[in-house]
């Protein structure tokens, strides 16, 4: 027997009570069996249906509950213990049916655990007359140390809290909750849902906790009304959340950024004191808006509450919480805290700044009243558990929880316990290496969605697993701008990669992984290397943007990313990788033992296509070049022998045409060998020689110390530039005797030579073209692109860096050229833009243009193929300036500048008048007619005209203006001699009467004068019915109809305005009016006398009436204005339809200029002058003139 003390429960809620054991050597699944003594001791009450019992303690009801996947397992194992072997179970359950103590506990007797707690923690009392009231600090901690943290927290005590009613809240002005809720959405009174008991009594007990701290108050009639949700704490108790799904679809989504988990993590590693902080219901600290606390309602046994602070389930809660974290420790992120949502760590990199650090954090909280909850605060540890991680200053480990979910699990048996098991791997994906690949047997259960079986492949796969997860490597975090190292793998379905860093010891960072979907699996190796490298980007991106990055690989990675004849699925991966500062070098031995399971990247057998395309790409199969040269009376020549990867051989013989020494033949031989093999497309060159000379120099063993060795030397340099791999090997005269006979035959006679020799007769030396013809090439802009795919040149700047390999991501060399894939389609010629500026004028003027616009002279030069950065500028430039482009250019028709009213402010003051005609010649010889319109009243008059002269108008004013209505302060017309000069001048300048003109071509600026000629004319055409004589005898009755009708712009007649009453017409006469049947004589003079009197008032409400009915105007007429400004000293060109100064015709040009712009207001008007500086007449607006570029 063995008695122990045994405590029952999860704290706060549990009892500790003695038990007496009794050992017992037995086979059975169960560890302990509790009986009725122990049951009768707790006063249980238990359940065999719910598998679960319950017993009172000092701070509540507890519950204990069974796993009843484990208590089926257990029950399975004592009946086939008692029954003996059974058969094997249907196939859905294909799996051991005894289960093991080994399989309930994964540790084996001795074996250290991986679940264990990285640092002891000690309770700290911070009140004695309150003995409950503890926190956690480390163990660990120096006594010193320890002793001045404990000081520090009981001095910031008041940051604590116990209970609710001890939060106060943040301030509001610092932040408030909002929902704004769609004032479009129905507001939604939720279902009442009921509950059991147990969770009854949980709401009230939560409701008498938010009611007296005032999180929570009773509300009636509330337009939106939800339910409560309780759900499980880990300590047995029930969290009181809300269901505010209906309420969540009416607002919109807070599109506040998150931090990233991976970046806090890394952040927050290699830290010597950590602090894991937690607010005492953090949501609850934040108010809600006044305007939406109702909308909160929930229903609750004793009521509908609402609550006043920021409740659990709103849709944007979290988003509010992680920006006002992030408001109060602006300062401190990323220096000594860090904190995602309600999780705060505050670390200190040594112990002599971590007092400074904590007391900062303090005071922080302090000054926002913010509370923290001391039952979940733990103060100076080395390590602990943050978003998911174990984080310490030794590197970032896996949870041990999460490992341990997986260990404890048994075989899956069905598909449901499948998902569970890939959901808790995706937790520990970046420990795991080539995570796809161990997990590829659980995906193809899931894909077989109409039956489930687990295969002995599968059981393979999760016992290996579970053996792996005991090893699971710590990593390790970059430094800023480290320069990080990538590993690939490519499998037959899956591509893996791991990010390193390397300081003499390999520390794995990151592992990333991915299956292969339908036709990736079919992808040559490096296709795949290069799609796993594309996901690596991606799902590190952080990383990749950050740091630069070397991939170490021994394939041709960066070259069949570059290669011009790359699919448009390696091209588009080019572009996406362009982005990062990514440099490649030759594949090293992974070192740490972490590293060690990492898959090597050639780890499968490639079908005969992927072989094939390998071999293009990558292997770039080898060519042997056999040389040699002679010299001797009768002349010289070269034979060379050029053996391909699959044996074939091509016979090549030169003969020279000039003379040459056994040395220079020998030059000539290898220059053409190596033309010939980069003609038929060789990468890998491996030459051999018989001439000592000539190969020692080419290795540097010898100098070149005669100038025509030198200048044949350089020119073999320059063609080894172009092949992948170049070597040259001496061999004895006895290995060489084909290369040997061909060149003696080529020397001597062509006659000796068999048929299918090949011979070429050279008549100058291989290096003459370099000499003749240097190329001195000045840097541009294509010259680092070209240095980096060339050479893998990059320049030191690292931004520059960056920005040409983004760059080259489009572009490759071929044949020396550079070439730019394009959208259009095909690959276009890099040129200088002194190039490219002469391609576009002969394509935009040259024999076969037809002066295209910029866009389209841009569009045909690349569809012809060529490029450069400045196209579309050097093409917009071009267009511009074209002279013929410029004065054949369509017409503007949007008005240039807002709109200005004109305005009068009293009657009679300000009119505007002009010229009709010529109408058909009436009695008397009338042919025009001159018409004036008041600005304010809209009176009209006019008289008709035999000729247009001064002397004509100014007896019109005289007579219909002036006698009648008195002198007017402003007459508005067009630039008319009849008005711009004598008599008509002069006599306005002595009647005080100021002329205002409008510009050519603008009759818009004397609007109200063109708007009566249109009425005028109108109403003369529907009166003459086609009878054209008689149009001044009807122009009275026009002007009477027009005098009487209402305007728009004032809702009254000029004639009530010009006299203070309305007109009597015929029509009241025909049929009695009601003012007309009222009519009394005796008080007619009365109310005229008071018609008079009122007109003022009338007056006032009509100019009123014409500011917003202008203002209206001018609001449509804005909308369409498109400025024109010009400044003094621009070029312009003048409308050609209106200034007439060029003839007229379908051929003839638009514009004509240009003119200098002498004077320029922001109305729109400017003075012009013509290229010998005389001033144009009159002034021209903007809109009919035209920029002109010189």
């Amino acid at each position: 027997m063995v008695n122990l003390m045994v405590t029952i429960g999860r704290h706060p809620r549990c009892r500790t009570v003695p038990v007496s054991f009794a050992v017992v050597k037995a086979d059975s699944p169960y560890n302990m069996l509790i009986g009725r003594p122990t049951l009768n001791a707790l006063r249980a009450v238990y359940s065999t249906y719910h598998l679960s019992f319950k017993f009172p303690t000092p701070e509540g009801v507890a519950e204990v509950s069974s796993d009843v996947g484990a208590a089926r397992e257990c029950y399975l194992a004592t009946i086939q213990a008692a029954v003996g072997p059974q058969p094997p179970p249907r196939s859905e359950e294909k799996r051991p049916a005894v289960l093991s103590i080994d399989c309930i506990d994964p540790h084996k007797a001795g074996e250290p655990s991986r679940l264990e707690p990285g640092d002891e923690v000690e309770q700290v009392v911070l009140d004695e007359a309150k003995p409950d009231r503890v926190v956690q600090v480390g163990a660990g901690l120096p006594s010193p140390l320890k002793e001045e943290v404990i000081s520090l927290i009981k001095d910031h005590r008041d940051i604590f809290a116990w209970s609710a009613d001890e939060v106060v809240g943040v301030p509001p002005e610092l932040m408030t909750h909002q929902l704004n809720v769609n004032p479009q959405a129905r507001p939604v009174r939720q279902k009442r849902r009921h509950f059991g008991p147990e969770r009854s009594k949980a709401i009230s007990d939560e409701v008498d906790k938010l009611l007296p701290a005032k999180m929570i108050h009773e509300v009636q009639y509330p337009t939106w009304l939800s339910n409560p949700v309780m759900v499980r704490k880990d300590t047995g108790g029930w969290r009181m959340c809300v269901d505010y799904t209906d309420l969540n679809k009416a607002c919109p989504k807070d599109c506040y950024p998150l931090p990233r988990i991976d970046t806090l993590v890394d952040s927050a590693m290699g830290y010597e004191i950590l602090c894991f902080l937690d607010a005492f219901k953090g949501y609850h600290q934040i108010g809600m808006s006044e305007e939406d606390q109702e909308k909160t309602a929930f229903y609750t046994d004793r009521g509908v509450y609402c609550y006043t602070t920021m409740p659990f389930g709103l849709k944007n809660a979290g988003a509010t919480y992680q920006r006002l974290i992030n408001r109060l420790f602006k300062n401190q992120i990323g220096r000594n805290v860090e904190a995602y949502v309600d999780d705060i760590l505050v670390k200190s990199l040594a112990t002599s700044s971590f007092l400074l650090d904590l007391r900062e954090v303090f005071g922080v909280l302090r000054d926002s009243r913010m509370k923290l909850n001391p039952k979940k605060c733990v103060f100076g540890v080395t390590s602990g558990k943050f978003l998911g991680y174990l984080v310490s200053h030794r590197g970032i480990e896996a949870n041990p929880d999460k490992v341990k979910a997986i260990q404890d699990m048994s075989p899956p048996r069905n598909l449901r316990e499948v998902q569970r098991l890939n959901g808790r791997l995706a937790a520990l994906n970046r420990f795991l290496s080539q995570s796809a690949e161990k997990a590829l047997p659980f995906f193809k259960v899931l894909k077989k969605s109409d039956q489930f079986a687990w295969t002995e492949k599968c059981q393979s796969a999760f016992d290996q697993l579970k053996q792996y997860l005991h090893h699971l490597p710590t990593l390790a975090s970059p430094r800023p701008e480290e320069k990080l190292y990538l590993y690939l793998s490519a499998a037959d379905e899956a591509v893996s990669a791991v990010l390193i860093r390397d300081e003499g010891t390999q520390v794995p960072i990151y592992y990333v992984s991915r299956a292969l979907r339908g036709p990736e699996t079919r992808y040559t190796q490096v296709e795949k290397l290069v799609l796993g490298l594309v996901h690596a980007a991606r799902r590190l991106k952080p990383y990749f943007l950050a740091h630069p990055i070397s991939v170490r690989t021994d394939q041709p990675v960066r070259q069949i990313l570059v290669r011009p004849e790359a699919s448009g699925r390696l091209t588009k991966w080019a572009v996406e990788l362009g982005e990062y500062d990514l440099s490649y070098e030759p594949r090293t031995a992974i070192k740490a033992q972490a590293l060690a399971d990492f898959l090597a990247e050639l780890t499968f057998t490639e079908g005969p296509e992927s072989t094939s395309a390998l071999a293009e790409v990558s292997s770039s199969p080898q060519w042997t070049l056999y040389v040699d040269g002679s010299s001797n009376g009768e002349g010289s020549g070269a034979g060379l022998l050029l053996e391909g990867p699959q044996g074939e051989v091509c016979s090549y013989a030169l003969r020279f045409g000039f003379p040459a020494t056994n040395n220079e033949a020998e030059y000539e031989a290898l220059i053409a060998g190596l033309q010939l093999a980069r003609r038929l497309g060789a990468q890998q060159v491996h030459v051999r020689s018989d001439s000592q000379l000539v190969v020692c120099q080419v290795l540097g063993e010898y100098e070149a110390k005669d100038e025509t060795m030198q200048r044949y030397l350089s020119k073999v340099h320059q063609l080894t530039a172009y092949f992948k791999s170049f070597e040259i090997q001496r061999i004895p005269p006895s290995q060489n005797k084909r290369a040997d006979a061909l060149s003696r035959l080529a020397s001597t006679s062509f006659s000796d030579l068999n048929k299918t020799v090949l011979v070429e007769v050279l008549n100058e030396p291989g290096y003459v073209e370099e000499v003749a013809c240097p190329v001195h090439s000045e840097d541009n802009w294509m010259t680092p692109i070209i240095l980096f795919l060339s050479q893998g040149t990059l320049p030191e700047d690292r931004a520059e860096a960056r920005k040409i390999q983004r760059k080259a991501a489009r572009h490759a060399l071929r044949d020396g050229e550079l070439y730019k894939r394009s959208y259009l389609g095909p690959w276009l010629r890099c040129v200088t833009p002194e190039t490219g500026r002469h391609i576009l004028h002969e394509i935009h003027e040259g024999l076969c243009g037809a002066h295209v616009g910029q866009r389209m002279l841009a569009k045909k030069t690349m569809l012809l193929g060529y490029f450069w950065p400045s196209l579309r500028q050097d093409a917009q430039d071009l267009v511009l300036g074209c002279p013929s482009c410029q004065v054949h250019a369509p017409e503007h028709h949007q008005p240039s500048n807002f709109m200005v009213p004109i305005t009068s402010p009293w009657p009679f003051e300000q009119w505007g008048t002009d010229i009709i005609g010529p109408f058909p010649k009436a009695v008397g010889g009338y042919t025009f007619l001159v018409t004036a319109v008041d600005y304010f009243t809209k009176w009209v008059e006019a008289e008709p005209l035999r000729t247009i002269s001064g002397l004509a108008i100014q007896k019109f004013f005289w007579k219909c203006i002036v006698c009648r209505f008195g002198i007017p302060q402003i007459i508005i017309s067009d630039n008319g001699r009849q008005f711009a000069e004598n008599p008509f001048k002069t006599w306005c300048e002595n009647l005080g009467i100021k002329q205002h003109f409008t510009s050519v071509g603008h009759p818009q600026a004397n609007g109200q004068a063109e708007n009566f000629n249109q009425t005028l004319l109108h109403g003369l055409k529907t009166r003459l019915h086609r009878v054209g004589s008689s149009w001044v005898e009807e122009l009275p009755s026009v002007l009477w109809s027009y005098r009487t009708t209402p305007r728009s712009a004032t809702q009254e007649t000029p004639f009530s305005l010009t006299y203070g009453a309305e007109a009597v017409i015929p029509a009241e006469i025909l049929t009695p009016s009601p003012r007309l049947a009222a009519y009394a004589a005796e008080v007619n003079d009365e109310e005229r006398l008071l018609d008079l009197d009122l007109v003022e008032e009338r007056r006032d409400l009509a100019s009123a009436q014409i500011a917003s009915y202008k203002n209206t105007l001018a609001h449509y007429y804005n909308a369409r204005v498109r400025h024109r400004r010009f400044r003094p000293g621009d070029l312009v060109l003048r409308k050609n339809s209106v200034s007439r100064a060029e003839p007229q015709g379908k051929l003839c040009p638009k514009w004509e200029g240009p003119y200098r712009v002498v004077e320029s207001d922001p109305k729109g008007y400017c003075k012009l002058s013509y290229r010998d500086g005389s001033l144009v007449p009159r002034s021209w607006h903007a809109e009919n003139l035209r920029l002109y570029y010189a």
